[in-house]
């Protein structure tokens, strides 16, 4: 018998408790039957404009990285899935000569479509979060990249300095949320209207890193309480799940307020249903938090919140699945699991996936450009510029930078009250493996050098400046470079590890114009970031400057980049009130003004720092395979096995 037929027949019997049972029963809307609906969401991050695999650098192909190669993945895993989302994570505008050349060679047109936003466009993301290095450029360059999205962009805890000097009643500078609309099919095939809340956040250390672009015009709040503030809104607007996308890292330990990476504390605000996360370019799930606290790496939670952060430059997609069931009434989460899907076999080195011809079709003209661009010649070089030894000696590729500083610097000074002072200057190795990946070093053959080797020496578009600093700062200033390094154990074992993986090599700065040597049986002084923690100890030793001790009162000038002297990297002494170079022209500009002043470059290191042995302990430490082709130039350093992934272990001789 049809329900209808029933109900006529409960009618006509004249049985009210049962129409009115019925009736209950037809007039339930079919949202509120229980179900269970299945929903995939899929990250992308920190691509840096690695739209291509290709490699600029290099100038060729490579399966190593490129969202032209995570495109395929997406595809596959939307394929899968009957409900998907597709996120993406910020850092996307900077990073490669290719974003380089959009924003500073040839910048892009009013109305155009910035490339990567032609590529993110016609792949369909849902939504997107604003990374830090997405202010690099300035905001005016921000706002018109931004307008060519298709998609809504979120950033919650950056505001518009009003000019009050209260924080408190600053407005959003971007929209801090967004309740998408969806509707999704669930296991029984009945469809289902959901709102799913997106909230971004960006590390509050904005302020410092760019402050050339930012001073004045922003003001940032910390993440977690943002977040507390603003997911309940979202909940009461009606959010069904709420994904919270944080370009922001995962940290061990206690994260303090307007932490730079606050994954940690934004897992305990309630309403969250999944956190999407980067800036740290790690992989979540992996092994390498696999003694975080709170953790739960076979369901990839942190503190029970489903979690992925899927790497850089697209070598992984991350993927989180939720299963939701609206039984009580409203949808809930009621299981989860988080996955990394990778580009490469890292085992194997094999490629696991092809890459999506798309994206070459999409931005052919960007990508031709910038090849033209790149293989302009600049000048020779007799020999060949490598970082693979950067981090344990001092280094042609560093100190090349050190010179093109000096010189820059001395043209810029001249006439200037700051003239007659002592010059340093402070580089770090950008590009030094690790976690970036052992081919991720700078390897200029000798012979020509092109625009593409000056970017590769120096990959970020930082501007020079100058800070002037006492000679207990350049102490201070190594001290914390110093960091680096693992404490060894004279009366340990007979082989140790040198070099602390935690620590960003890009903060490993050497100081050129004074000479010094490193003790690393003492304990650093500083952790990570910058923090005061063994103030007895002290590595940096013999540090001299003209042959003589160095005065702690005595005035210098050292010439680095907004980012340090602003303050980036937790560097004592340094937070942008003693810059008194104060120019325009990035590092890379004064890298090219140094080398084509010189008809053929001879790079050399002037070993002014090194690291004092360790009687009775062997120090070790990984590097490339690749740099084995280069030993015969270090005489201090010796192979000790090919690990047979792209890696291979050395050791500092005595």
């Amino acid at each position: 018998m049809t329900l209808p037929s029933l109900f006529t027949r409960f009618c006509t019997a004249g049985r009210p408790a049962l129409q009115v049972l019925l009736l209950a029963t037809l007039a339930t809307p079919p949202a509120l039957q229980a179900a269970e609906l299945k929903l995939r969401l899929l990250e992308t991050t920190d691509l840096h404009m690695n739209l291509l695999n290709y490699d600029y650098y290099q100038d060729k192909l490579t399966d190593g990285y490129g969202l032209a190669k995570s495109i395929t993945l997406i595809k596959a895993a939307r394929a899968e899935a009957t409900n998907s989302l597709l996120f993406d994570n910020g850092d996307l505008l900077q990073g490669s000569p290719l974003g380089d050349w959009v924003a500073r060679i040839k910048p892009l047109a009013a109305g155009a479509v910035h490339p990567a936003y032609k590529v993110l466009n016609a792949i369909g993301v849902d939504a997107a979060n604003i990374g830090n290095h997405e202010f690099n450029y300035g905001l005016p360059f921000l706002r018109q990249a931004i307008a060519g999205a298709a998609f809504p962009y979120v950033c919650a805890n950056v505001h518009v300095d009003d000019g009050d000097g209260n924080p408190a009643n600053d407005a959003h500078a971007f929209t801090p949320y967004v309740i998408l609309q969806r509707t999704f099919t669930d296991e029984a095939g009945a469809k289902h209207p959901l709102k799913i809340g997106v909230i971004g956040f960006v590390p509050p250390q904005i302020l410092m890193w760019d402050k050339q672009h930012l001073e004045g015009k922003l003001t940032v709040r910390d993440i977690q309480e943002t977040a507390r503030r603003l997911v309940p809104q979202m909940r009461a607007q009606g959010a069904d799940v709420v994904v919270a996308i944080p370009h922001s890292g995962f940290e061990r330990g206690e994260t303090p307020r307007f932490a730079e990476n606050s994954v940690a504390r934004l897992s305990e605000v309630a309403g969250i249903d999944a956190i999407l996360f980067g800036h740290s370019h790690g992989e979540f799930p992996g092994a390498f938090f696999a003694k975080y606290p709170k953790v739960d790496l076979a369901r990839g939670t942190i503190n029970g919140v489903p979690a992925v952060m899927p790497g850089r430059w697209g070598d992984h997609l991350g993927v989180i699945d939720l299963v939701l069931d609206n039984t009580g009434g409203r949808w809930k989460i009621t299981g989860s699991r988080a996955e990394l899907r990778p580009i490469t076999d890292r085992a194997t080195r094999q490629p696991l996936v092809a890459a999506d011809p798309m994206v070459a079709t999409l931005i052919a003209d960007e990508h031709a450009a910038t090849l033209a661009y790149v293989r302009g010649q600049v000048t020779t070089t007799r020999s060949a510029i490598t970082s693979y030894f950067a981090q344990v000696a001092d280094d042609p590729s560093v100190q090349i930078v050190s010179q093109a500083q000096l010189a820059y610097a001395k043209r810029a000074l001249q006439g200037t009250e700051f003239e007659g002072l002592p010059l340093l200057s402070a580089a770090a190795p950008f590009k030094a493996g690790g976690r970036q990946g052992w081919n991720y070093y700078t390897d200029i053959p000798a012979g020509t050098l092109s625009i593409r080797h000056v970017a590769d020496l120096y990959i970020y578009p930082n501007t020079i400046k100058a800070v002037r600093v006492s000679g207990a700062t350049v102490r201070e200033w190594l001290e914390m470079s110093a960091g680096q390094f693992n404490r060894i154990d004279p009366a340990g074992p007979a082989e140790q590890a040198l070099i602390d993986e935690r620590f960003r090599t890009y903060n490993f700065d050497t100081l050129d114009g004074v000479r010094y040597q490193i003790d690393v049986t003492q304990p650093a002084r500083y952790d990570t970031n910058g923090k005061l923690v063994a103030p007895g100890a002290r590595r940096i030793v013999n540090l001299t400057h003209q042959g003589k001790a160095i005065d702690d009162a005595a005035s210098f000038i050292v010439v680095t980049n907004n980012y340090r002297a602003a303050g980036g990297g937790g560097f004592p002494g340094l937070d942008g009130k003693n810059i008194v170079m104060d120019a325009p022209d990035e590092n890379r500009e004064a890298l090219v003004q140094y080398m084509r002043a010189t008809e053929v470059l001879d790079p050399a290191a002037d070993d002014n720092w090194r690291i004092l042995p360790v009687p009775g302990v062997k120090l070790r430490f990984q590097s490339g395979a690749a740099a084995v082709a280069h030993l015969a130039r270090y005489p201090l350093i010796r192979l000790v096995k090919d690990n047979g992934d792209g890696s291979a272990q050395f050791e500092l001789l005595p």
